[in-house]
């Protein structure tokens, strides 16, 4: 059974199921593991992570006196809250289909990994960075984003563990212009927000590869060394050329907490910019969407559901909603079970709610064997969601399933 407890009720021989926060809020590299070291409890007890998720049947049962904070009745109470937040929420129309824009997005993703990866061993040469050279490039994404988000944004999810840092830079921007777009920012504003997401980690190029792309337990010297990377970025955009306010300002506190809980300088509140705000949340859903040397990523929709529930203390809750109506409540590359036992893979939203997406039906549970591709509108079928998948249980390649 699962339970979810505070970290100071936590003792040797409990199952770790899952810890309740971003793994950049600690340096254990799974987030689920039998805890029998007594230095491991010492350091889950010492960092941020408050709660965790254990299982009670792979390790011990919490002590009698102990409060369990919810048990796993509580995926309902998340999903009934971001049904809540987007059941009226009219969605902008895109300028063109997600298949018309997809060649072009592709285009536009070669042509950013390129340019990003460029720049960024510039700087890790000790070469200065030449963020108009990134102009161009951060124009192309947002106009991809306004014919069609979710073209580009599938894309993008498509990362390995040795051009992650470039490609999660990519990614990044275009969450932020998808997200500053759904908060009404246009213009300059809109701009400044893309190139602050393109720039905000090039202080990873400062962090030496050994510990950056480690895929085992960092140790705690470590992984001080990897949360030194936004004040050593804000450095190397503090003497660039170009390198506007809104960049340097998410550069050094996109890993800041609403709570006053996060890093470098641990501010809070309205301490934070918009654009700190918003660069924390589409920094952390990337990060944890995205396959990594030392994890495997989440599914997209699972991934809103952790967040979710994180969100107090860690995301500014207003911003964090408009950022769950930007990309769904079921986003692109979500595996689902549809009630007619069909399996399908969200290709993009519809035009009349966020919960009938467009979806690409192509397995039937009941005979257990694939059917021929099929594109289904649930915001007009009878068939509907029935409940999220994990595609690693099935072992369906989903990117190439939509691309194709």
């Amino acid at each position: 059974m699962l339970k979810k407890i505070h970290v100071r009720d936590i003792r040797l021989g409990m199952f770790i199921q899952e810890l309740c926060g971003s793994w950049m809020d600690h340096p254990f590299w799974k987030n689920s593991f039998k805890l029998i070291d007594p230095k491991e409890l010492h350091t889950l007890q010492h960092c941020i992570v408050q709660e965790v998720w254990i299982d009670t049947s792979k390790g011990l049962d919490v002590e009698a006196t102990t409060q369990v904070i919810s048990s796993g009745d509580e995926k309902h109470k998340i999903e009934q809250e971001l049904r809540k937040a987007v059941e009226e929420t009219p969605i902008s129309d895109p300028h063109i289909s997600f298949q018309q824009e997809l060649d072009r997005a592709r285009d536009v993703q070669t042509k950013s990994k390129a340019a990003v990866t460029s720049m960024f061993n510039e700087v890790r040469m000790g070469k200065a960075l030449q963020v108009s050279e990134a102009e161009p490039l951060v124009d192309e994404i947002s106009q991809s984003i306004s014919r069609n988000p979710e073209a580009f944004l599938s894309l993008v999810r498509l990362k390995n563990k040795d051009n992650y840092t470039y490609m999660h830079s990519v990614a990044v921007c275009a969450l932020m212009t998808s997200l500053g777009k759904q908060l009404g920012l246009t213009g300059q504003d809109l701009k400044d927000v893309g190139m602050a997401g393109l720039l905000h980690d090039v202080g990873k190029m400062m962090i030496p590869d050994k510990v950056l792309h480690k895929p085992g337990k960092l140790t705690d010297e470590e992984f001080n060394i990897i949360k030194d990377h936004p004040r050593k970025g804000w450095e190397v955009l503090k003497i660039s050329p170009g390198a506007n306010a809104a960049a340097l300002d998410v550069c050094l506190h996109h890993h800041e907490r609403v709570d006053g809980k996060g890093y470098p300088e641990s501010i809070s509140g309205d301490k934070l910019s918009l654009f700190a705000r918003m660069g924390a949340i589409c920094d952390v859903y990337d990060a944890l969407t995205s396959n990594r040397c030392y994890k495997t990523g989440w599914e997209p929709a699972e991934t809103l559901r952790k967040m979710t529930e994180w969100k107090n203390g860690h995301f500014d809750e207003r911003i964090f909603y408009a950022f769950v109506k930007t990309i769904g409540i079921y986003p692109s590359g979500t595996l689902v079970k549809l009630k007619s036992g069909n399996l399908a893979v969200v290709v993009e939203q519809t035009q009349k709610s966020l919960l009938t997406p467009i979806v690409k039906a192509f397995y039937s549970t009941k005979s257990n064997k694939q059917i021929p591709p099929e594109l289904i509108d649930l915001s007009a079928a009878t068939d509907s969601i029935a409940n999220i998948e994990v595609a690693e249980k099935w072992g369906f390649d989903l990117n190439r399933i939509v691309r194709n």
